[in-house]
């Protein structure tokens, strides 16, 4: 979930770009959007990351996009650091949720101005290693990162050898994690889940079976309902100590989450570009519409009608009239 300043940005500016439209899977790294651009067309194309509250803010703009605006409403995954270029070339449109980008930000907004800033979504994130919290009732100051080696065999697993597992996600996200463990001399090894719904599967398992686990989270997040998790306190963050990846030995930053628009499509693009710069909600509104799609596994389209027929107080002022 997202360099970023969700530090889980793409590693690879080789991303690859898959087009989640009707026409089927595309790689959409050498081409632009089957949609995006069309003479005439009523479409807009939107960035989708991999993380379901991500997913969670593409499904309900794409509905009241649809059904209240009449858009065609194209879906390109893209991971982070590829979906500026894309948004930049105006392959897509627009990125609902971005955890910060600072090199991105002065390339595109700053010095080429080809990205303009859509305003936040109204959620705040922040990553953080996490334990459950059944086992920080029993071993309080394992939540002080100072005692982490105390409890490092408690975090064994076959996968991280004679030292304690940090459970990650992705591999294609770029956390601070390896470098932390370094810098801070502790006695744990970064082992990747391979996904978000990995990382899921696999902390629902720890948690039925009550195991110690100390893994890589952040907030939003709807799994926390399920398996309550404690936070454990790394050195304190301040700005600029996450400057040189290498050197890192603060915690992650707490992010308020922000939209960005191709600066052409900001400009020309009448009442999709006004409803997704007015898109705004809260931290409890994502998580309810993400729990719909990753636990309770409806359809993106059917979450976001759910919470749309619930909640029209507080999206029909997105919708320009």
């Amino acid at each position: 979930m997202r360099v970023r300043t969700r530090v889980t940005a793409a590693v690879a500016g080789l991303g690859a770009l898959v087009a989640l439209s009707g026409c089927g899977k595309a790689d959409m790294s050498k081409q632009a959007s089957p949609y995006a651009n069309a003479a005439g067309a009523k479409t807009v194309t939107l960035s989708v990351q991999s993380w379901v509250g991500a997913q969670a803010d593409v499904a309900v703009a794409e509905y009241l996009l649809k059904e209240e605006l009449g858009y065609r409403v194209d879906k390109v995954q893209i991971d982070e650091i590829p979906a500026w270029d894309a948004l930049s070339q105006g392959r897509v449109d627009a990125i609902m949720e971005d955890w910060g980008h600072p090199d991105q930000e002065q390339r595109y907004i700053k010095d080429k101005k080809t990205i303009v800033p859509g305003g936040g979504i109204g959620v705040t994130g922040h990553i953080g290693w996490y334990v459950p919290t059944y086992f920080a009732k029993k071993h309080p100051d394992v939540t002080d990162w100072k005692n982490l080696n105390k409890y490092a065999k408690d975090f064994r697993t076959p996968e991280s050898g004679g030292k304690g597992q940090l459970m990650d996600g992705s591999p294609s996200y770029v956390t601070n994690d390896k470098a932390l463990v370094e810098n801070l001399d502790l006695d744990y090894k970064v082992v990747f889940a391979g996904s978000e719904a990995a990382q899921i599967t696999q902390i629902e398992q720890f948690a039925k079976q009550q195991k110690p686990f100390l893994t890589y989270w952040y907030k939003p997040q709807w799994l926390f309902k399920k398996v309550p998790m404690t936070e454990v306190k790394l050195p304190a963050y301040k700005e600029g100590c996450d400057a040189d990846p290498a050197k890192i030995k603060c915690a992650y930053p707490h992010t308020p989450l922000q939209k960005f628009l191709n600066a052409d499509f900001a400009k020309n693009g009448g009442k999709a570009a006004e409803f997704l710069k007015r898109f705004k909600w809260s931290e409890a509104d994502q998580n309810e519409v993400s729990l719909m799609i990753a636990d309770q596994k409806m359809s993106p389209e059917d979450a976001a009608k759910k919470w749309i027929d619930a909640n029209e107080a507080k999206w029909r002022g997105w919708v320009p009239k």
